[in-house]
């Protein structure tokens, strides 16, 4: 047994093991596993309070960047999605690290707010899986890799698959900056609600999208792990333990890392539809998680 920086004990081999077996899942549809990690720290290692938060975001430092490196590795990162994402997220997770201090003690109500949106792009996901698609990748031509992406204030558009996809960039930012307040408070990254909006909102090819988003939830978790570490260092947290738990955070990285790389690395193996389901069972998790917290009155 092993105690972290904020008195949790825990056996070292636990973090990586759960961590790695999630994120092998969760990263082929652009999602690290930390919506799915923060319950576990709650229920099962007993780490309560606004610190286990930026456990989480220091959990999407460490193990991203695997997942990250194969998806760019494989041309299949949208570059120009990723810097909208980036750009509508880092100011989100600024409101969201002050919202989770100081309006949200007992975030109770916002969870079921959350969960109500979540369910809502989960039946649209499962809706599209249910669907016959008549577009199957073996009738389109050209290569598995993404091309001619362009940015501009209007849309944002890329070729994948012998065929072009738009998706609106004000939508894009709008939406990543409401996500980055539920992330920044919540400590999930955002990549559990970016991912199936993409998909499902946005009808953007799964098999181009979780380089994007594994990129900004990325991106948005360091400015997160910074910011809090700011606050408990500087004494504006109101007394409360807000820096992660390295030495926990970190395990759970170095098994993230493990898992995403291998999530990566499979994805392109995978069909569109098995992807989805991946994405919806996710979400539907978190849905669950919040709605019976709210009635059982959890904070």
């Amino acid at each position: 047994m092993i105690t972290g920086s904020s008195g949790i004990e825990f056996y070292w081999w636990l973090p990586v093991l759960v961590a790695s077996i999630i994120s092998s899942f969760t990263s082929i549809g652009g999602l690290s596993g930390a919506f799915i990690l923060l319950p576990f720290q709650i229920s099962v290692l007993g780490f309560t309070g606004p610190a286990v938060s930026p456990t989480n975001l220091l959990f999407n430092v460490v193990a991203i960047p695997s997942g990250v490196y194969r998806y760019v590795r494989e041309k299949r990162m949208v570059w120009h999605i990723t810097w909208a994402v980036i750009i509508g997220t880092v100011p989100g997770v600024f409101i969201g690290a002050f919202i989770r201090i100081r309006f949200l003690p007992d975030p109770r109500t916002f969870k079921l707010f959350v969960a109500c949106v979540l369910g809502y792009i989960g039946y649209r996901l499962i809706r599209d899986i249910l669907r016959k698609n008549p577009n199957k990748f073996g009738k389109f031509n050209g290569e598995f890799v993404v091309k001619n992406s362009s940015l501009t204030l209007k849309h944002v558009s890329f070729d994948f698959l012998g065929k072009k996809y738009h998706a609106s960039t004000m939508v894009l930012f709008l939406v990543s900056f409401v996500v980055g307040i539920i992330g920044g408070t919540y400590g999930i990254g955002g990549g559990a609600i970016i991912a199936p909006f993409l998909v499902t909102v946005l009808k953007l090819p799964v098999h181009t999208i979780a380089g994007a988003s594994l990129m900004g939830t990325l991106v948005t978790s360091i400015v997160g792990v910074i910011f809090y570490t700011w606050l408990g260092m500087s004494g504006a947290s109101a007394g409360m333990n807000v820096q992660p738990d390295w030495i926990l955070g970190l395990l759970f990285g170095i098994g993230g890392s493990i898992g995403m790389y291998l999530g990566a690395r499979t994805q392109k193996f995978l069909p569109e539809k098995f992807i989805k389901a991946v994405i919806a069972m996710a979400i539907l998790i978190v849905v669950v998680k919040y709605v019976v917290e709210f009635f059982s009155r959890v904070p």
